[in-house]
């Protein structure tokens, strides 16, 4: 890795969940290193997102998935397929696809529907395994990448992205109350954290404003920002809620919200 000061661009392409929104994509997120672009998770939405941010799906170099549900991976079968696409730019470069133990199993299982129609190019897909059940890491080119099993699916996991600078950005994924995740995200720069519902509704497996808030206090972040809004959240003051037990930088994400991270 270099030892320039660098930083990372963060742009919030889906900031809601399965419910169909005309103003919320499903989650998904976009970070940028040093010329690499990272997409963790990609929700019904991504790809038109991503064109709205001046991406494409040929820059993507890798794709971080934090569990498998739909509102996370449906697009992954449509972004491979345009990839296939005869008269459009061919991907160049590999893609590399990290996530979770089980990725190979669920992979294989969509191949199966779809057959050659997600067979990429020899050479152009490579996949990575994380551990599901303790912290792993994994040192890439312009990035390290920390990850933390949470409290959500049996494959969950939630990421810290440090670039060469040391500048940090932490997703959470989907997780209900996680000791791993106050621990990944200890000191990071900037939390993307789940808010599934307001704190009078909250269900198992996700967290609400107050939670979100205890999480990012207990880990000493420098900003919180809020994500994965079910239709609730837009009827309550989430902000509030949240304030009840943190009192830091908060932001709540909207779709193409572009934060900048040591920039």
């Amino acid at each position: 890795m270099n030892t320039q000061k660098s930083g990372i661009t963060v742009t919030i392409l889906g900031s809601g969940t399965c419910v169909p929104s005309l103003e919320r994509s499903s989650c998904s997120i976009l970070l940028q290193i040093d010329g690499a672009n990272l997409l963790f998770d990609s929700g019904p939405g991504t790809m038109r997102r991503l064109l709205e941010a001046d991406t494409t799906i040929f820059d993507l170099n890798y794709i971080f998935y934090s569990h498998f549900h739909p509102d996370h991976t449906a697009e992954l079968v449509p972004l491979i397929f345009a990839t296939k696409y005869p008269d459009h730019d061919r991907r160049k470069t590999p893609l590399t696809i990290v996530a979770g133990r089980g990725f190979e199993d669920f992979f294989a299982g969509l191949k199966s529907v779809y057959g050659q129609w997600i067979e990429p190019a020899a050479g152009m897909l490579i996949t990575m395994e994380l551990a599901n059940n303790s912290p792993d890491s994994h040192r890439f080119k312009d990035f390290m990448v920390e990850s933390a099993p949470v409290e959500h699916n049996v494959e969950s996991i939630a990421y810290r992205i440090t670039s060469a600078g040391g500048y940090s950005v932490v997703y959470s994924g989907d997780t209900d109350y996680s000791e791993n995740l106050i621990g990944l995200a200890k000191k990071a720069d900037l939390l993307i954290c789940e808010s599934a519902l307001p704190d009078d509704k909250g269900v198992k497996g996700h967290l609400t404003p107050s939670l979100a808030g205890e999480i990012a206090t207990r880990a000493g972040i420098g900003k919180l920002v809020l994500t994965h809004f079910y239709p609730e959240c837009d009827r309550v003051d989430i902000e509030q809620e949240c304030r009840k037990t943190y009192s830091g930088a908060l932001m709540l994400a909207e779709d193409l919200l572009r934060l900048e991270v040591g920039l």
